[in-house]
């Protein structure tokens, strides 16, 4: 658990949602919906919420298809406090991490904080550049924000595309809107929209 947190002027933080694993006889979108549900009544604070969406695991064959989404909130504490929250609610849901972008649960990744770049823009390009290739076998140890391969993730910029189109990138000037509108129409295309209810 967190202590308290300091107050501060809101910044509109953007989630992403993604499981690909069944749980407790829950399938994918209801525990993606419990975790909305969750992280709603955690913060206190409406979610704004993006349909549910079918999307090829990545990399591609590594598992089932997953169930993703993305949120936005009102947020008036730090990245750290937030991630943590997030990291909370998916361990509280049976969230693992054996392995690099292996099949899951759920997870909630904090893809941005208003306008904050983290740590600095030298390491978040750093971390942008990877290949992936070199992405696949390096793991995070700092908070980078915002998410260094946001804008080559249809299965991100999809639903975000929903609740934030016009969200820009501080160091890119990109919107969600342009970057999805530059990723494959193929990849595009592969993340298809579910029935809520299904």
């Amino acid at each position: 658990m967190i202590g308290s947190v300091e107050k501060r002027t809101a910044a509109r933080a953007l989630l992403a949602f993604g499981g690909n694993l069944a749980h407790s006889g829950q399938l994918p979108q209801e525990i993606l919906q419990t975790a909305a549900s969750m992280l709603g009544a955690r913060l206190a604070a409406p979610l704004e919420m993006s349909r549910l969406y079918r999307t090829p695991a990545f990399p591609e064959g590594s598992g089932p298809d997953f169930v993703n989404a993305a949120a936005a909130v009102a947020w008036h504490g730090s990245a750290a406090a937030l991630l943590a929250i997030l990291h909370e609610i998916e361990a509280a849901l049976g969230r693992t991490r054996r392995t690099r972008w292996e099949a899951r649960v759920m997870d909630i990744d904090l893809i941005a904080l208003g306008n904050e770049v983290w740590p600095d823009a030298q390491t978040q390009q750093g971390w942008a550049d990877l290949s992936v290739e070199h992405a696949a076998h390096q793991t995070l140890d700092q908070l980078i924000l915002p998410h260094p391969r946001m804008a080559e993730r249809s299965f991100v910029l999809v639903p975000l595309a929903d609740v934030a189109p016009d969200w820009c990138h501080p160091l890119t000037g990109l919107s969600v809107a342009q970057m999805l509108a530059a990723r494959p129409a193929a990849e595009r295309a592969s993340v298809v929209a579910l029935d809520s209810n299904a």
